[in-house]
């Protein structure tokens, strides 16, 4: 059966925004929001709590097992800080936000990260090691680098994947998966 919507990866480092982006995404569109750190917790994807960190450690075999009946099927917006992952054959766009190190610091210490992570999460940010993930696990053509400076980027970054979404939808009314 074809799918009548698209799947999203919303990907970033932890801090730039891709839950706000998400949200109101879905809140603009029939969508749903796919937050990965919620399914990890709630569906017993992992191998328990890394302390130092202050997060899961995430089982991909069992995340994906968890996510094959529902995401190939379309809709959804997929939050997490990495795409790669992801079945090229589930995902139709991919959405690496980035942001600018100085705000990320600000964001991040807000959020009272212990420092290594902080500083790993900045490194990331900096080297662009999830641009270059998304880049490498899929074709160029479905893969959009945004910023997320300012809020209103936000709101300019949400039209321009509505958009997207629309022109999707036109090009793929009536195709065969």
């Amino acid at each position: 059966m074809p799918r009548t919507q698209p799947n999203i990866v919303i990907t970033g480092t932890p801090g730039v925004g891709k839950t706000s982006h998400c949200e109101l995404l879905a809140a603009n569109t029939v969508l749903k929001h796919l937050s990965i750190n919620q399914v990890v917790k709630d569906r017993g994807c992992h191998d328990g709590w890394d302390a130092e960190f202050k997060s899961w450690i995430v089982d991909e075999e069992k995340l994906l097992d968890s996510l094959e009946t529902e995401v190939p099927n379309g809709g959804y917006i997929i939050d997490w800080h990495a795409c790669d992952l992801f079945p090229e054959s589930w995902i139709d766009l991919v959405v690496v936000l980035r942001t600018d190190s100085t705000k990320l610091y600000d964001r991040l210490k807000a959020r009272n990260y212990p420092e290594k992570k902080l500083q790993e999460n900045l490194d990331s940010e900096i080297m662009e090691v999830l641009l270059e993930e998304a880049r490498e696990g899929f074709d160029a053509d479905v893969v959009v680098e945004l910023r997320s400076d300012e809020v209103g980027d936000l709101q300019s970054n949400v039209e321009r994947i509505e958009a997207w979404i629309e022109a999707w939808k036109k090009d793929n009314s009536g195709k065969e998966d």
